[in-house]
């Protein structure tokens, strides 16, 4: 690939807003704690009791995992989609489609990539996920952002498939 650009050179980056991150955090935790209270103090049977427990547990779990996961950044270089923790998402030559579309099975605000090979699941809430050659990026971070990314590798492709 004959690039104008530098090989590790940042051409975009996709992170959560601070207001953003707060408020996809706030709501997991709310629905946790709000569970964990109706469990403690309504007279349920045993199962709803339980049920509640877990639900009350995976929206704390899931609050922790996020506030963690957007404490990162994605960054898009003209050779690899990378996560600020060093973890490679995808490597530009390794694409083989990218959907933007409306009706998308994709994270809120982001878009939906395929590898041309399959990778380990991973899931950072908010952010991005891959599950076997799918990978989706977006959730609590800025359409304006993933917007711009999602048209930079779009030209990233075409650039590639014209060499």
């Amino acid at each position: 690939m004959n690039s104008p650009y530098g090989a590790d050179e940042i051409l975009a980056t996709i992170e959560a807003s601070p207001a953003r991150r707060v408020l996809g955090v706030a709501m997991l935790a709310g629905l946790g704690l709000l569970s964990l209270y109706v469990a403690v103090t309504s007279s349920l049977g045993f199962g709803w009791w339980i049920f509640l427990v877990v639900v009350a547990g995976a929206a704390l779990w899931m609050g922790y995992r996020m506030w963690h996961a957007t404490a990162h950044r994605l960054e898009l270089t003209p050779k690899v989609l990378r996560c600020s923790d060093g973890v490679e998402l995808v490597r530009i030559s390794d694409l083989e489609h990218l959907d933007r579309g409306f009706f998308a099975f994709k994270p809120s605000n982001g878009f939906l990539m395929r590898s041309r090979s399959r990778d380990t699941r991973q899931w950072y809430p908010g952010l991005w996920w891959r599950m076997g050659r799918r990978i989706g990026i977006g959730g609590v971070t800025p359409g304006s952002q993933t917007k711009t990314a999602s048209e930079i590798l779009a030209a990233l492709m075409a650039e590639q498939n014209a060499d």
